[in-house]
């Protein structure tokens, strides 16, 4: 089994992968998306986002991450993944998943699964544009607004040279509300024959194997559910049994305050350790009860003093 952690835009970065693949039981990562317009990115905006380019591509755990790609001008697509495979990507995965609104009024992102032609022919120049060693794959939902070209997208994908294909097992219109359709990827990976990797609504380990037997699927891809909690990966695995302790958790999240400092400013930096507690409040109490304590605060000092209360750093 493979698990592999997703991104989540405006959250679960660069930094956040640092700490969750610290915390361990992940294989690999993907970027946050990288948006793709009509222009040849420069150097700098690909180590923005992948900063671990730097480092062979990887965290500083060593788990390889995948450099993401959304856009839907096929050359454009091809330059650009041409350009971060010279700068040492391990792989390029390409977004045909992405719901927001902003994102598919410009053709990117799920719209595309209107059009499946165009994601054969951004799939197959990417793939010819990039080094052979250098695995190109595609995250895709289950279409826009109903399911009705799904597995026809997914050949797409897959004829143009996908190597793997992630399936988030809900439309475009079906947004994040549960249940997700695992049996729909089972379809899915009955239907093509490269790997296909089970995504959407895996939150405990439980769901974990029970996505993997309606799906048929070996590999996984988490998320929302490993920033709910950041044990999962091991619990998922067997390694762990219980969640980490909220003192732990909370050393983490102070290193993850640490880590904004550089680049955001306070108000950005607030509004993540919101998100991230409103999503620890699904394992943990202590969260829900310290959201409502950070909601009100404004100054950095008393962020600073809320992360590092309670807490015995080692």
């Amino acid at each position: 089994m493979r698990i592999l952690l997703a991104p989540m835009e405006g959250l679960l970065d660069f930094r956040l992968r640092d700490l969750l693949t610290r915390v361990g039981g992940y294989d690999e990562c993907v970027s946050e998306f990288i948006r793709v317009n009509d222009t040849l990115l420069p150097s700098h905006r690909f180590y923005r986002y992948v900063p671990e380019l730097y480092e062979n591509c990887r965290t500083k755990s060593g788990v390889p991450v995948k450099v993401q790609l959304l856009g839907s001008d096929i050359n454009c697509m091809a330059e650009n993944a041409s350009k971060v495979a010279s700068l040492g990507a391990y792989g390029i995965d390409i977004n045909f998943g992405c719901p927001a609104p902003t994102v598919n009024r410009n053709r990117g992102g799920a719209a595309l699964l209107k059009e499946p032609d165009l994601m054969f022919a951004i799939v197959k120049a990417v793939r010819s544009a990039v080094p052979s060693s250098i695995p190109v794959t595609a995250k895709m939902r289950l279409g826009y607004d109903s399911t009705e070209q799904a597995l026809v997208c997914a050949k797409a994908l897959e004829e143009g040279g996908a190597k793997e294909i992630v399936v988030h097992a809900r439309t475009k219109t079906d947004g994040y509300k549960p249940p997700a359709y695992w049996d729909w990827i089972y379809k899915i990976g009955s239907t093509v024959r490269v790997p296909v990797v089970a995504n959407g609504e895996i939150w405990t380990a439980e769901d974990a194997k029970r996505c993997q037997e309606v799906s048929g699927c070996r590999d996984i891809m988490i998320g929302r559910g490993a920033v709910a909690n950041p044990s999962l990966a091991l619990m998922i695995r067997g390694e762990k049994k219980e969640n980490l302790s909220w003192d732990e958790v909370k050393i983490i999240l102070h290193r993850y305050w640490q880590s904004l400092e550089a680049d955001l400013e306070v108000k950005s930096r607030a509004g993540r350790i919101k998100q991230w507690l409103h999503y620890l409040s699904r394992q943990y109490p202590e969260a829900e009860r310290d959201f409502e304590i950070v909601k009100r605060l404004t100054k950095i000092e008393d962020f600073t003093k809320y992360l590092e209360s309670t807490v015995t750093f080692v």
